[in-house]
């Protein structure tokens, strides 16, 4: 069997009306690019028929591979059990709704090729690509969240939360094991981590689309992200990452 080149990962929660028409996607432009890739689903504890859509599929299309977690664990939980089981040299994780489609992977990918260990895509580097936009209230939530990002962990990103990033396996296999924020507020922690480990990432503009139907409560879950930043610079203070801090090696 060929190596694989390249893992999607797709968290999913109650996926049942998109998660069909998002594998189609997937495993369509996946085959018409000729690339050799898997595609994982990571079922968070549905309660609906979100698995069984996924095995029906999965018996059509060997590149699927369906993967459950113990129960409802969260976002950040489900891509990193995704990533530590994933078989790619490149592995991309993405919303299960394609807010950013899977046409726009190849940005990701070629950011990688020309020497990026971690691609992230970006709603606001090239803001035009945005064909929906998210309402005010959440736009206002993510600059003042962008901005405690800054100010706390030192991450100077336009977009750290956009769901489409990329990762060469190098860069996965140092960081995923680290990773203990499991909900909303995980992806400050891996581009953290990624900064003190010295991973080189490229912040890409990608297309991008605001889907209805979001489970994000930006009360309840926005005050839990700034916990969580907090919690990342303590784990740091306590050396909790550093006692496994390493200098990521020439490939």
């Amino acid at each position: 069997m060929d190596p694989v080149t390249y893992s999607i990962i797709i968290p999913a929660y109650n996926e049942r009306a998109r998660i069909g028409p998002t594998l189609q996607k997937a495993l369509i432009y996946a085959a018409s690019r000729g690339w050799n890739a898997e595609v994982i689903v990571v079922d968070d504890g549905s309660t609906d028929d979100t698995v069984e859509i996924v095995r029906r599929y999965a018996l059509q299309h060997p590149a699927l591979h369906l993967l459950q977690n113990p129960g409802n664990r969260g976002k950040g939980y489900s891509v990193r059990n995704g990533m530590l089981h994933a078989h790619g040299e490149v592995l991309l994780f993405s919303d299960a709704d394609f807010s950013s489609p899977i046409e726009e992977a190849g940005k990701l990918f070629a950011a990688i090729a020309e020497g990026a260990d971690i691609a992230i895509g970006s709603r606001w580097l090239q803001t035009d690509l945005q064909i929906r936009k998210q309402p005010l209230y959440r736009q206002l939530f993510g600059r003042m969240f962008n901005l405690a990002l800054r100010l706390v962990l030192g991450l100077r990103y336009k977009d750290t939360q956009c769901g489409f990033k990329a990762f060469s396996r190098r860069a996965a296999q140092a960081i995923f094991p680290l990773q203990s924020i499991e909900r909303w507020g995980f992806d400050p922690e891996l581009l953290y981590l990624a900064k003190k480990f010295g991973f080189k990432v490229a912040e890409v503009p990608v297309v991008w689309v605001h889907r209805d139907g979001t489970r994000l409560n930006p009360l309840r879950d926005g005050l839990r992200s700034v916990v969580e930043v907090f919690r990342i610079r303590w784990n740091s203070w306590s050396g909790k990452y550093a006692a496994v801090q390493r200098e990521p090696q020439s490939s």
